[in-house]
């Protein structure tokens, strides 16, 4: 049956193409046709049900009221944030470099073997951070620099520095954490910098999953790495590429080795693997790994603690958003306006009074009524104007508090407050009290030519800024766009 007709990609000549979105039996797929290279049939979502239940959550986004590109063809080509886009940027990237100390064969971004290369100075830099805080009606709020290893840089402090100083709030690096393992110092200068996470590529607490994945059994380096966060408080994100076939079964015991380092571990962020760059694609219906997959691994592999209903898309928390800005009298929010298929996540407390069991927030607080409290409170601001606003807080107040069941609720955690403080002071500073208490266990499912989504790209929020000017979405930005882009702003590298 045909849930929706699309745009997709030929996955051999990368051409946009009609495609097909259908449940087939129980799961969710992909049809398309290329008339130089055939009929292509794959793997969208592992669950029509979930498939359902996700689109419930969609919400639409205002775009841009300053694109960059112009609407040449049919999306995503000339690709850049251009009227049709439909979110803005919620997470800038920028590849600070190709070069890597590390030849993964899962590379998306196929690093550190063209022969040539990218590395973009501190002003181009400077300039494409400019870009993405010039987008309106929102400022890009997050950065997180990329590449290759961006730690191969010499000037990766002062890069952290430069972010700052151009208004960013939050930033990261994506690591394979060598450097901050071999530089005990590396992560204090950092921190220091303003750096406030560490995304750390960690694939499985074994050695099997880093021979097959990296060609290297690394995983001391990425522990030793971790220590050296720990002893200056650098926060990490944990970011498992996730096979299956190699990795998939390791899934609960990566989830558990994050809450017994829950004091420096602030999330796990999976990532199935992408069909791009380098990574093989003769195996890709055997090695896929879905959304609704991954929430099922986590239900097996964590004996029922955390299960598929305690999952939400992440477009679920625009309310949030929604009641910010109704209250802040209409000036726009960061507003996470994904596509309902593109990720899932769920937070998770500690009980520590009983036997460090995890308890996920959905299971002591009631999300649905907690949002609908929320749109409810949003539209009677938007109707009674500031006249309306401290009775609609002092309500909002009152009935916060029954959507937590404290019953269910970890005795060391006082959900209510950490909640209320949120709203009451609406800063990162309360946002990150929260984080300090929970752990995010979340799966962003990025796309290649074989499940490529027109729908899904143009809700994109997550977007590189490249040194043209362009700030291009991710998934477009590694299916088409990477190598054409490292050619224009690199040279050949110097074999001397």
């Amino acid at each position: 049956m045909v849930i929706k007709k699309t745009k997709s990609l030929c996955p051999q000549c990368l051409k946009v193409v009609d495609a097909e979105v259908c449940e087939d039996e129980d799961k969710i797929i992909i049809k398309k046709e290329c008339k130089e290279h055939g009929k292509f049939e794959n793997t969208y979502w592992g669950d029509s049900d979930l498939y359902k239940m996700a689109v419930e959550y969609g919400e639409e986004g205002r775009g841009l009221e300053n694109p960059q590109t112009v609407v040449e063809g049919e999306c995503p080509q000339n690709c850049g944030l251009c009227s049709e886009h439909e979110s803005h940027t919620i997470l800038g990237l920028i590849d600070v470099t190709n070069r890597c100390n590390m030849k993964c064969p899962v590379c998306f971004a196929n690093a550190a073997v063209s022969g040539r290369l990218y590395e973009p100075s501190q002003e181009d830099i400077r300039q494409m951070l400019r870009n993405l805080r010039n987008n309106k009606p929102v400022p890009t709020p997050a950065i997180q620099y990329a590449g290759g290893e961006p730690t191969v840089r010499k000037d990766i402090v002062e890069l952290i520095k430069i972010a700052k100083e151009e208004g960013f709030t939050h930033t990261q690096i994506a690591t394979n954490g060598i450097k901050l393992a071999k530089n005990p110092d590396l992560a204090g200068e950092l921190k220091e910098a303003g750096l406030n996470t560490v995304y750390l590529q960690f694939d499985g607490i074994t050695e099997e999953p880093y021979l097959k994945i990296r060609n290297r059994n690394i995983l001391s380096i990425k522990l030793e790495a971790i220590e050296n966060c720990r002893k200056v408080g650098l926060g990490i994100v944990l970011v498992p590429t996730l096979i299956k076939g190699i990795n998939h079964d390791q899934v609960g015991d990566i989830i558990n080795f994050a809450v017994d380092n829950i004091d420096i571990i602030r999330g796990v962020n999976f990532q199935p693997v992408s069909f791009a760059g380098r990574t093989p694609a003769e195996e890709v219906e055997e090695q896929r790994v879905t959304i609704p997959d991954f929430t099922k691994f986590v239900e097996e592999q964590t004996d029922s603690q955390i299960k598929v209903e305690d999952f939400y898309p992440a477009s679920c928390v625009t309310p949030v958003s929604e009641f910010v800005e109704a209250i802040e009298g209409g000036t726009p929010q960061v507003t996470f306006t994904c596509h309902p298929h593109c990720g899932t996540a769920t937070y998770v407390f500690i009980d520590d009074h009983n036997g460090h069991k995890m308890i996920p927030i959905t299971q002591f607080v009631d999300v649905d009524r907690f949002f609908d409290l929320l749109e409810s409170s949003s539209e009677d601001l938007t109707d009674g104007g500031i006249m309306a606003k401290a009775k609609v807080l002092a309500r909002a107040s009152m009935e916060l508090p029954r959507t937590v069941d404290m019953s269910k609720s970890p005795e060391s955690v006082d959900i209510k407050g950490i909640l209320s403080q949120i709203f009451k002071e609406r800063s990162y500073d309360a946002l990150g009290q929260f984080h300090y208490k929970s752990l995010l266990v979340s799966c962003m499912h990025f796309m290649d030519p074989w499940n490529f989504d027109q729908d899904r790209v143009r809700r994109c929020v997550i977007h590189y800024a490249v040194p043209d000017g362009r700030i291009i979405p991710f998934c477009s930005m590694n299916t088409l766009y990477r190598e054409e882009i490292e050619k224009k702003f690199s040279k050949p590298l110097n074999k001397e």
